[in-house]
């Protein structure tokens, strides 16, 4: 594994668009954790469509500026929030 000290754009979006992948490998079991407070079992299918809005309107930018590419990021996320848990999810990277 490499020790980096910096994060460039291309890093940035290999870190999330893995981050999504995982997501989307795994949001049945979110979906079956989901009981409370309604057992809808949606949340891991609502966080998977919204992260993974966001992260098709990060790659879109071309630039490497990670301030850019996050910004994109963070209003896609809102943008294609699904469920509270969308929602949620989009405003801890609004903060990032």
């Amino acid at each position: 594994m490499a020790n980096y000290t910096t994060l460039d754009g291309a890093q940035f979006k290999v870190m999330i668009e893995s981050g999504a992948n995982h997501l989307s490998n795994r949001y049945q079991e979110i979906d079956a954790l989901n009981v409370f407070p309604v057992p809808d079992g949606d949340t891991g299918t609502n966080m998977n469509l919204t992260f993974g809005a966001g992260v098709n309107d990060a790659l879109k930018v071309h630039s490497d500026k990670v301030f850019e590419i996050a910004k994109a990021l963070s209003k896609g996320l809102l943008m294609g929030a699904r469920g509270n848990s969308g929602v949620i999810l989009s405003q801890i990277f609004r903060g990032f």
